[in-house]
């Protein structure tokens, strides 16, 4: 099973305030997010960590990539490590700038999911409804906000555009850790999909 998750920004005190997180520490923060990482994640699963990993140095990243179950890619971010020691870098399967994987929906149908740290608004294929860009990056900032509502714009004009193949294209989430349908947890992208429409719902 994939699943994903971004900006976990382990050791990171300022994450803290800007997002704001509801731990009283980043000693409480680690000790949350490893119990929750390893209930929803089995060590035969993979997570797909798209950015902003760890803020601490090498020896912080070694410590907590230990505690964690899955098998672990890293979609780089840029408050990960410039330069990764063998030993780090042997912890992860792969490590990436960006990356597109396939990824099946429980009745075997596969979607093409586009993974970068960076939003991009107009990714490969975007107006095509089987095709998902997951980012972090922007957390619960003004940029995110721009983020969502750029987002529904264009998808509302591509639903009016008879020549694009989809009424659910241009599908941007924001996997970010402390988004309201991450809750701090890696998700599979079923669970991405359906949590944030109910939460999106339950907003109206």
């Amino acid at each position: 099973m994939n699943y994903y998750i971004a900006d976990c920004h382990f050791g990171h005190k300022g994450v803290l305030l800007m997002d704001p997180r509801p731990f009283a520490d980043v000693e409480q923060m680690e000790e949350t997010m490893v119990m929750l990482w390893n209930a929803a994640v089995y060590k035969t699963d993979t997570v797909y960590i798209i950015g902003d990993f760890c803020w601490g140095k090498v020896d912080e990243w070694r410590r907590i990539l230990r505690k964690l179950n899955g098998t672990k890619v890293l979609i780089k971010g840029n408050h990960d490590l410039g330069d990764f020691p063998a030993d780090v870098e042997a912890m992860f399967a792969d490590i990436k700038d960006k990356l597109e994987i396939v990824d099946y929906d429980k009745k075997g149908n596969a979607r093409k999911v586009i993974l970068n740290h960076y939003p991009e608004m107009f990714y490969k294929h975007s107006c095509n409804e089987k095709y998902f860009m997951l980012c972090g990056h922007v957390h619960t900032t003004a940029e995110n906000d721009w983020l969502e509502k750029w987002t529904k714009e264009l998808q509302e004009a591509r639903r009016n555009n008879p020549g694009f193949s989809g009424a659910n294209c241009g599908q941007i989430y924001n996997v970010g850790a402390m988004m309201p349908w991450m809750n701090y947890t890696p998700r599979t992208l079923d669970e991405i999909i359906r949590q944030k429409a109910e939460w999106e719902a339950n907003r109206e």
